[in-house]
């Protein structure tokens, strides 16, 4: 969530650090802030409100610095103002830090820092880390508790000695005036990077923020730090063991996260459907011989044709790619599947059985909620298996085995290229599992073959987006809106509604179409927007009948069909229709004219759609 971008190295550290935190605005924010090291002294920089709000009260003229922090901040404890945002120095200033993440015990480190005489200036959980660095770092404080010396590099032990105090989670980025030559980084729970470059790193929360300077970086694990410096650098423990991490390559380029033209992320990334999906589906599918391959998971294949339950777990969209995998795996390999809420799963004592499988979806492969939820089922005996984008991620680098989506950067809160890929990997695996277990090698074939389609068929949506906006102009003055569908679209109606409200901030539902008269029927209205998903599929006839429910109350109707339904055109107020396709494939189709509709509805309402209000791209907070 919270942004983060350090330097060390033989370059003007201040446009770095601006540059670094601009490319980490998608990440969610509503503070920013800098602090470079000049002359043994921090120089502070910060403000409430954007990035562009730092620049202003910077001093004019290029700074010389070559070391500094900075940071984009997303509120837990205390208000998003100047005082709470980051960097935060501790009480003598010798020590500042920036901080990603919950420090669960900080009440308790504050009220043991005042009675050792230690100020504080705001209402963050994260001041008190930079104060218990310096406490530590105090020269009376020097030695640990069997009074042996610190080592030879103070700074490194005293952070040391803090990290073991720490409850929660952290990513860290830290400098010491007395070591003017030296950037230490840690992580626990939230996401952490070094960019290696020459003579020069950066620390980051993304690597987003790396791409520029270098494409080489080390992935820090959990109880992990690194020291860089002149002299190059070093990883190890907290408890100071040296971890030998292996250089990576950053997987995509800078281009791959520019707009190209277009004007906002989030636009950009639904027009990339198409090509993404391809990427995730090639070399992975062979129809004529009807096989699919994923070979992060192969040597699991086994233990998943055999298992007698799955389980799904994700926050947010990817959640609702879940239910759509519950589908598959149900309707197609006969297996049963539940999903659950990584947010709870880890709270409800969940039932874990022998042979169970645990699949973990997250875009950024760092969700805090998702990754707990990966702790605790394999804890409990359950084979844990990873569906990320983000190569080298927490999560890629927790579960047992796992498939990357493969659809490169996605920058927009709102996750669309992301969930179509989620969708696509889940139906590779469904089609496969029933292959092996039931399904005739021709059945599997055709599906796959149809798979192969898809992306030329998002195509023609596509085509559709300023019909699509038409659409959405006659209706934004509506507060309130249903999203209905059945079987495998229902949670494309969820995702739906969702993506409306991020965006747009119109409230918005989506439900099970039969389940509209159960209750919420009685939100209709007149002239109220209920958006239908009646493609043709088995429940067709059953929808038909919730349109005429919401048409005999005066309810506006946007359905989206199958090209070459005339019928039912004229139960529309708005029709939008998707190439033909096998009911469990639909969902990578008909999700795409709702993206576009939520994405038309928040540009005319005037709304920042690349930074919607309150919402990160990555939750890396519980």
């Amino acid at each position: 969530m919270c942004g983060i971008v350090a330097y060390i190295g033989h370059k003007p550290a201040r446009p770095i650090l601006l540059e670094g935190l601009k490319r980490l605005e998608y990440r969610g924010y509503d503070s920013a802030g800098i602090a470079l090291l000049a002359d043994d002294t921090f120089e502070v920089y910060k403000t409430a409100g954007r990035i562009s709000a730092l620049e202003d009260i910077l001093p004019p003229g290029e700074a010389k610095e070559v070391v500094g922090i900075g940071h984009t901040r997303w509120a837990t404890h205390g208000a998003p103002n100047t005082i709470n945002a980051h960097p935060h120095l501790d009480a003598t200033g010798k020590i500042t830090i920036v901080h990603n993440g919950i420090i669960e015990n900080y009440a308790t480190l504050k009220k043991w820092l005042l009675s050792k005489g230690c100020q504080f200036t705001s209402d963050t959980d994260s001041e008190v880390i930079a104060n218990l660095i310096g406490y530590f770092y105090s020269t009376e404080n020097a030695r640990d508790g069997n009074n042996r010396p610190a080592s030879e590099n103070k700074f490194e032990w005293a952070v040391q000695q803090a990290l073991h105090e720490l409850c929660g989670t952290y990513g860290l980025a830290i400098l010491c005036a007395d070591y003017p030559d030296t950037l230490i980084g840690a992580k626990k729970g939230s996401p952490l990077i070094l960019g290696v470059g020459e003579n020069e790193y950066i620390i980051a929360s993304d690597a987003a923020a790396i791409v520029e300077h270098t494409t080489q970086a080390i992935y820090l694990s959990d109880n992990e730090m690194a020291t860089a410096s002149a002299e190059g650098f070093r990883t190890m423990t907290i408890d100071n063991a040296v971890v030998t991490k292996e250089l990576k390559d950053i997987e995509f380029s800078l281009e791959q996260i520019e707009l190209a033209g277009f004007d906002h992320y989030m636009q950009k990334e639904i027009a990339e459907q198409p090509t993404a999906i391809a990427r995730c589906l090639g070399g992975r599918i062979d129809p004529a011989n009807a096989r699919v391959v994923l070979g992060g998971i192969g040597e699991q294949l086994r233990d998943l044709t055999r298992t007698k339950r799955i389980i799904l777990t994700a926050c947010g969209t990817a959640w609702h790619a879940c239910l759509v995998g519950e589908f598959l795996f149900e309707q197609l390999a006969r297996i049963p599947a539940e999903v659950e809420y990584a947010s709870e799963f880890r709270y409800r004592n969940p039932i874990i059985e022998d042979a169970t499988i645990v699949i973990a979806i997250s875009q950024s492969g760092e969700t805090a909620d998702t990754l707990a939820a990966v702790e605790q089922a394999k804890e409990r005996g359950a084979t844990v298996l990873g569906m990320v984008n983000v190569v080298g991620s927490t999560i890629a680098r927790t579960t047992d085995a796992g498939v990357y989506l493969r659809v490169g950067p996605e920058i927009g809160v709102a996750s669309t290229k992301a969930f179509t890929a989620q969708v696509a990997v889940l139906t590779m695996l469904a089609i496969e599992l029933a292959r092996r277990r039931h399904l005739s090698s021709d059945y599997a074939g055709a599906l796959l073959g149809e798979l192969n389609d898809l992306p030329e068929k998002i195509e023609t949506i596509l085509r559709q987006s300023d019909h699509i906006r038409q659409i959405a102009q006659a209706n934004i003055d509506k507060e309130n809106w249903l999203f209905l569908g059945r079987g495998v679209n229902y949670p494309v109606a969820l995702e739906g509604a969702l993506k409306l409200k991020e965006i747009s901030y119109i409230h918005a539902e989506g439900l099970p179409a039969a389940e509209m008269k159960h209750g919420p029927i009685a939100l209709i209205t007149n002239r109220m927007p209920t958006v239908f998903i009646a493609t043709k599929s088995l429940q067709y006839d059953k929808i038909m009948g919730n349109i005429e429910e919401v048409r005999a109350r005066g309810g506006k109707t946007i359905i989206v069909a199958t090209e070459g339904d005339d019928h039912i055109a004229q139960y529309a107020d708005h029709l939008i229709t998707i190439p033909d396709a096998t009911e469990q494939l639909q969902p990578m189709l008909t999700v795409v004219p709702l993206q576009l509709l939520a994405y038309h509805a928040a540009v005319l309402r005037g709304h920042d759609v690349d930074k919607p209000r309150n919402l990160a791209k990555s939750v890396t907070v519980e």
